[in-house]
């Protein structure tokens, strides 16, 4: 099983500090959020994504993708009916794919609730249409650039639409393209589903490509409630061999704190197992 930390947690600090706390915390990965990078990717030139890479496999990381796809944007938005919104979308996450590739990444994890949430007089069946047309155009670029797009679910208290694994493979299998999976979110999955989060590890584990790990409470594993002994089991059982990534949402014990507790209580509890 192989730990990766999101970065975005860190704010504020220069990119080699991050790096440097994220290795000697014992991360090999590294998840970034685009808007850490800039707010006008576009304009950002391939060098500088290198040298990105570059300081990151300095430190032994490996940035393995980006998520939070389209925070801090505007205009764009996956579920509109307006098929220019949608096409400016899918050139969008065309260059997400690009950039990806340059910083070395092959992980496009979709969440982004507010952009993709469904807009007024926009059935939940004509959303799943405007959202098929989305990602079958940008297909082509995740071929090229060797990408995976993750699809997330999110519980209804962030958005209202695909809320449920079950709602996501639903959506990968109408797409019907080469380059998509699942995506699972612990704290995502315990406040949306009504099974077990082992339970959908395991009905799910030939169609997800990556995992997120967090409490209800938005902290790190072994900073809340949640036992991820059967969670972290569950991942061994079905073989899972992809990134286990921390991803929290409140930032007040520290990021050093955080990264360190979070992965030092995983390797804890599979050492247990």
């Amino acid at each position: 099983m192989k730990f990766a930390l999101c970065q975005e947690l860190f704010e504020s600090m220069p990119w080699e500090e991050q790096c440097r706390i994220m290795a000697d915390a014992g991360y090999t990965g590294v998840e970034m959020a685009p808007f850490s990078i800039s707010t006008d990717l576009a304009s950002v030139p391939e060098a500088e994504l290198k040298t990105i890479r570059g300081v990151a496999e300095e430190h032994g990381l490996e940035i393995i993708g980006l998520h939070w796809l389209l925070a801090k944007t505007t205009g764009l938005h996956l579920t509109s009916p307006d098929p220019q919104v949608r096409r400016r979308t899918a050139r969008y996450l065309e260059l997400l794919a690009r950039t990806c590739r340059a910083l070395g990444g092959r992980i496009l994890v979709f969440g982004s609730p507010q952009q993709r949430s469904c807009l007024p007089d926009v059935s939940p069946e004509q959303a799943t249409e405007y959202a098929v047309d989305v990602f079958q155009q940008a297909a082509d670029a995740f071929a090229e650039f060797q990408v995976v797009l993750c699809l997330e679910p999110l519980t209804e208290q962030e958005t209202d639409f695909i809320n449920t694994c079950a709602q996501a493979v639903d959506l990968i299998e109408r797409i019907d393209r080469p380059g998509f999976a699942l995506h699972q979110d612990v704290k995502a999955m315990l406040g949306a589903e009504r099974d077990p989060v082992p339970e959908l590890i395991r009905r799910y584990a030939d169609v997800c490509g990556h995992f997120h790990v967090n409490d209800t409470n938005l902290l790190g594993p072994g900073m809340g409630e949640t036992d991820f002994r059967p969670i972290l089991s569950a991942l061994q059982e079905t073989g899972y061999d992809g990134w286990v990534s921390v991803e929290v949402f409140d930032y007040a014990p520290g990021a050093e704190k955080i990264a360190r507790d979070s992965l030092d209580y995983m390797r804890k509890v599979i050492g247990s197992l």
